[in-house]
């Protein structure tokens, strides 16, 4: 929402609050098949993407989420090597999953290719892996996709998807879950953005109680700041297939070959551990009797 004084807000009716930036320019606006995507250019955060009225990213901050939703899990496998990135369409997931040379194959499935193409025009920075020969894309619906993906063929699944409503909402729900357990192989790992830690712990008890209905024996919730997102704070939960996630490789995060500006080693051991009032949250949650860390 755009008002007079070209500052664009997005209310959060759950907090009561709202994020706001300031606009320079309204750069792009289109209706594509599924939604309505936005580009604004913000007087201090850079580019803006909003989808369907809903801050998606800015140039600024993005690198908190997308490092956050990757190197734990890239860290944390053994040895990833077939990713796929469930929506993701910015890329900047993309681009860090393939800062990791052990990975060989990266397929981003985005149900809205125009989400990938405006970020190409406008977020280029985010886009700098796409002609990787080890990406790939498929603009298709992944509830389908991972429906006819083949047993145990992935390593690491990233649900990097909107807010679950409209067309993301199936990608929250235990059938969807229960096929990307089927595909990963064993020692695989899952994540998915989880939302605010601070004003969704429903929706986080929820996605831990799918991935137990699953299958998956190990979970971790990992908070970090986001500030474009509803109260400045957001979460990815992380799952695993028969392995234990509070064992990650230090020794290669210490050595990668690769910058991050929010990650690293310190992060990802904190990150690990619950803020108190979250953990006694998902005790209480009925989704989410067991495995509260």
């Amino acid at each position: 929402m755009l008002d007079k004084e070209r500052w664009f807000s997005e209310p959060c009716k759950d907090a009561g609050n709202a994020i706001s930036y300031e606009i320079d320019a309204h750069l792009h606006h289109e209706k594509s098949e599924f939604q309505t995507i936005d580009i604004y250019k913000t007087t201090h955060f850079g580019h803006l993407m909003a989808i369907d009225g809903f801050i998606m990213l800015t140039q600024r901050d993005n690198f908190l989420y997308h490092e956050m939703m990757t190197h734990p899990a890239l860290f944390t496998h053994d040895r990833p090597q077939d990713v796929v990135v469930v929506g993701g369409g910015d890329c900047g997931t993309l681009r860090e999953v393939l800062r990791h040379a052990g990975v060989k194959s990266c397929l981003q499935v985005e149900i809205d290719e125009r989400v990938t193409r405006l970020a190409e025009q406008y977020f280029p920075e985010l886009c700098s892996a796409n002609e990787d020969p080890r990406a790939a894309f498929k603009f298709d619906d992944a509830i389908r996709h991972m429906a006819e993906a083949e047993d145990e063929s992935l390593d690491v699944i990233i649900i990097d998807s909107t807010d679950p409503v409209g067309p993301a909402e199936g990608l929250f729900g235990p059938s969807f879950m229960a096929n990307c357990f089927r595909t990963l192989r064993p020692g695989g790992i899952i994540v998915q953005q989880s939302e605010s830690p601070l004003i969704h712990q429903e929706l986080i008890g929820q996605i831990r109680g799918n991935m137990t209905q699953a299958g998956f024996d190990a979970i971790k919730t990992l908070c970090f700041p986001q500030s474009c997102y509803p109260s400045g704070w957001w979460s990815a939960t992380m799952a695993g297939k028969g392995r234990d996630l509070s064992q990650y490789r230090q020794a290669d995060i210490a050595q990668r070959d690769f910058k991050t500006e929010y990650y690293n080693e310190g992060i990802h051991a904190g990150a690990l551990h619950l803020p108190e009032f979250l953990r006694r949250a998902l005790e209480h949650s009925p989704e989410n009797a067991s495995n509260s860390q």
